[in-house]
């Protein structure tokens, strides 16, 4: 009888310290301010895919994400131990756990998935490093066949690891049954001199081997010159893409900064399906246009600022022509920061009303319009509903649309 009276304690102890808990954060999440929109212009219907990501501070004294969703807010300490344990999701993985929890488990990085209507697939570089200093890699292979559930899954050695650092994955597609995989590799080198490279291996699913492994840049250098990769910001991951930019990007170290060699940089587009890996005319698109810009799969967008306006340029990828240059009707200030996504037609702006020292000296602005016409659908600003919100600073971390 004792012992049965002692777990009775023992779980009304913990009931009510979980249930001390959920009061105090309740308690404390309401006492902090509420961030919405205003709608200014248009419909606030176009509100409901919005999602912004978020963190409130006071200085070093206070700390709190929040999410804005569907115009409301939600902050961490909101969220259930669950979800907080779990961490924050982007709304597509969220989407592919809850279709196909099986297949997801353990898989969180969007960029090392691919998705149709028939397949989901997946490709993750799984690496340790041993005693002796050296590296051990493998793929984690994942492919789900949608219709009757049937997964694959397997690990295969990376080829030629033993001259590899890192090998970080940036994008994976299915062409002809094949499992394409763009990765980004530090490479070992001689002495001083230091080695990227973007590499494409082939994987065959169905007997569970690499076909191919083809290096598309190499570059190799020594301190203080520098070299960077970057790609355009993914807009719509895991889907089908035919087509990736790759800027490579030459500078050196000084001690003022970085200074770039503008003239040795360049901007190169590799298509899966042809499998040509080419360097795009500056006339066509310019490289700070491309590593600053957005890509869907099928346009390139750009936003620059032009005349106190911001303009977006769209360019075909296959052709690689200017399809449209849009004026957006929101008023460009060099001062503030922007976010920007693009999806169903529409440019979604977040323009955070943030200064050169990091303060929030008017609302923040989001901004939906028609990529091709620059019709506005939505202009709206944010508003508080807490008096002592101004020892708050409220600092945007980026924007989903679902």
């Amino acid at each position: 009888m004792k012992r049965y009276l002692c777990s009775i304690i023992i779980g009304m102890v913990v009931i009510l310290s979980i249930g001390t808990y959920y009061v105090k954060v309740a308690s404390s999440a309401s006492s902090l301010p509420k961030y919405t929109f205003k709608t200014l212009e248009g419909s606030d219907k176009e509100l409901d895919p919005v999602i912004i990501n978020a963190s409130l501070q006071n200085g070093s004294n206070f700390y709190e994400p929040l999410t804005i969703e569907s115009n409301t807010t939600t902050y961490a300490s909101e969220r259930s131990y669950l979800e907080n344990l779990t961490g924050r999701q982007d709304h597509l993985i969220e989407r592919l756990v809850k279709e196909h929890r099986s297949f997801m488990r353990g898989k969180d990085s969007i960029s090392s998935l691919y998705e149709d209507d028939d397949f989901l697939a997946y490709a993750w570089v799984n690496s340790k490093y041993t005693k002796s200093g050296n590296m051990e890699a493998k793929f984690d292979i994942g492919l789900l066949e949608k219709k009757d559930e049937e997964e694959t899954s397997f690990q295969i050695e990376l080829p030629n690891q033993e001259r590899i650092m890192n090998a970080d994955v940036r994008d994976v597609q299915l062409v002809h049954s094949k499992l394409q995989v763009l990765t980004m590799n530090d490479v070992n080198s001689n002495n001083e001199k230091q080695t990227k490279e973007v590499h494409l291996y082939t994987i065959d699913v169905a007997n569970k081997k690499v076909l191919s492994d083809k290096t598309l840049v190499s570059e190799t250098y020594t301190d203080p010159n520098q070299v960077d990769f970057e790609m355009p910001i993914d807009v719509a991951p895991s889907q089908p893409n035919n087509m990736v930019f790759i800027s490579v990007n030459k500078g050196v170290n000084h001690e003022d900064g970085f200074e770039e060699k503008l003239k040795e940089s360049k901007l190169l587009s590799y298509n899966y399906e042809t499998e040509k890996l080419e360097t795009v005319k500056k006339g066509s698109l310019s490289l700070d246009m491309a590593r600053s810009g957005y890509a869907d799969g099928k346009n390139l967008y750009a936003v620059e600022m032009k005349s106190g306006k911001y303009r977006v340029k769209t360019f075909d990828l296959s052709s690689q022509k200017l399809t449209s240059d849009t004026e957006l009707d929101i008023a460009a200030n060099k001062e503030e920061q922007y976010t920007a996504a693009f999806k169903n037609g529409r440019v979604y702006f977040l323009l955070n009303g943030m200064n050169q020292v990091g303060k929030m000296n008017k609302p923040a602005k989001l901004l939906i319009a028609d990529i091709k016409t620059g019709k506005t659908l939505y202009k709206g600003e944010t508003v508080i509903n807490k008096k002592n919100s101004k020892s708050f600073q409220l600092y945007f971390d980026d924007l989903e649309i679902k």
